[in-house]
């Protein structure tokens, strides 16, 4: 280890691997944590305002495409420049990220904030005051969805070099003051005013904003990274953000349709009513428990394969991925467990009508059946990441998610009802993660291949 950097490339696998994902994975349990901590106190405030929040938060998940094609294109190409020794071409390929992140979230926020009650109305949500609260959290995060951006797009460089530790202290402090300004503003404690959901937007952009500028900070005390003394201003080749382009483009893609089904599918849900979009919602950051998780483990191995794949060593790029397979299907199982046997417990933290309970009980007994599966897919999709597979993830990803508005239209018009819903995210979870298996191996069968397309 140097300069706080994992050495990829060389060494026991799993130590190197263990470097790298151990601070990422407990980066992402915190942003688990962070996301529950808002829900927690939001919940205090009634499903309206929990739906609200959630239609609001759907459409700053929209805008991670953007920031997702910044973050994916400078991952994989400064760690596939470090492999190879080029660490000037990575700080090139950093710094056409960086700027093209700028450009996109303050482009991202004019629209957002321009058009606010136009978008929240294609949710159809039909009660005045969960409208309200979409519109006002809507307005404060992806007005100011540059903080998190740059956090993305940073985490993603410092995690391509070896370096997971300082996106860990940033997140870390960054929660420890969600935590505190959750109830401050939301409830209005102590000389504070009640903000309540206007309180949660300014707890989560004050924390993001913060994070941010932790990871910019350290960057002055990391003389090694490819970040130290760069200049913003200085222009940037084309051919470096065609490279960003290259490989950032289909995860984009893949994300915002992805995010796009996800909205179609709450939009059938409030058919069902406020509870049941609030369920969506606050589902999704309880499953956040497996999927920043893997997520977290997928950055791991999707640096791990570009840099290795970078060096030509391929037989340890499948080395390593048969390691995170095994790792992520235990986590993923271990949750499997807690969904299907504490299901009631779990949904008592965030709701307190018994109807919403009952609703919230199915969805976790359901979804909980293809956690290990969506744990798996969402791994593969890093590791073929890294080897420049962006392309054939997202067409894999797209084609499978999209099946889930025809299957859950199907099912709902079946005696299942609503339930239909959380079986078609579980159904097509389980056909993703085996289809990713098999498209990974299959694509590292040939080293030939791989040799030529490096050289070229």
């Amino acid at each position: 280890m140097k300069n706080g950097q994992v050495c990829l490339t060389e060494g026991p696998i799993l130590r190197s691997l263990i470097g790298l994902a151990m601070p990422i994975m407990a980066s992402s349990f915190l942003n688990t944590v962070y996301s529950i901590t808002d829900m927690a106190w939001i919940g205090l405030l009634g499903s309206k305002a929990v739906a609200g929040v959630g239609v609001g938060g759907m459409y700053v998940w929209l805008s991670q495409g953007l920031s997702a094609l910044a973050r994916m294109g400078a991952q994989v190409n400064v760690a596939q420049s470090v492999g190879r020794g080029r660490r000037d071409e990575a700080g090139e390929y950093a710094r056409g990220a960086l700027k093209l992140t700028l450009l996109f979230g303050l482009c991202f926020a004019l629209v957002s904030v321009s058009f606010t009650d136009g978008l929240v109305a294609l949710f159809h949500l039909g009660d005045a005051e969960t409208v309200r609260y979409a519109g006002n959290y809507m307005r404060i995060t992806c007005g100011l969805v540059i903080f998190s951006y740059l956090t993305v797009v940073l985490t993603g460089i410092y995690t391509a070099q070896g370096d997971s530790k300082t996106p860990l202290l940033a997140n870390l402090i960054g929660l420890v003051m969600n935590m505190i300004l959750d109830p401050v503003l939301i409830l209005g404690l102590g000389p504070f005013p009640r903000l309540q959901v206007i309180g949660a937007a300014i707890a989560t952009v004050t924390a993001q904003f913060i994070v941010m500028l932790v990871m910019i900070l350290r960057v002055q005390k990391s003389p090694g990274n490819v970040l130290s003394g760069m200049r913003l201003q200085k222009p940037v080749e084309s051919r470096f953000y065609r490279g960003v382009f290259r490989i950032g483009l289909p995860t984009a893609i893949q994300g915002t349709v992805y995010c796009m089904i996800s909205m179609v599918l709450t939009r059938m849900g409030a058919v069902f009513g406020p509870g049941a979009v609030a369920v969506q919602r606050v589902g999704g950051q309880v499953e956040a428990v497996s999927w920043n998780t893997a997520d977290g483990f997928a950055a791991a191995i999707n640096a791990f394969s570009a840099q290795n794949y970078g060096a030509g060593q391929m037989e340890r790029v499948r080395k390593g991925y048969r390691i995170s397979l095994r790792t992520i299907m235990i986590w993923g199982g271990l949750i499997t467990l807690a969904f299907l046997m504490f299901p009631r417990p779990i949904s008592r933290i965030f709701f307190h009508e018994p109807e919403v309970i009952g609703i919230s009980v199915d969805y976790l007994r359901i979804v909980g059946i293809g956690e290990a599966f969506m744990c798996v897919e969402l791994m593969t999709v890093g590791a073929l990441s890294g080897l420049g597979r962006t392309k054939l993830c997202s067409i894999i990803s797209i084609a499978l998610t999209g099946a889930r508005v025809p299957l859950a239209i199907g099912l709902c018009a079946s005696p299942l009802g609503l339930n239909g819903i959380w079986w078609a995210l579980t159904l097509s979870s389980v056909a993703k993660g085996i289809v990713f298996v098999i498209a990974f191996y299959k694509c590292t069968s040939d080293d030939r291949k791989y040799k030529k397309e490096k050289n070229t």
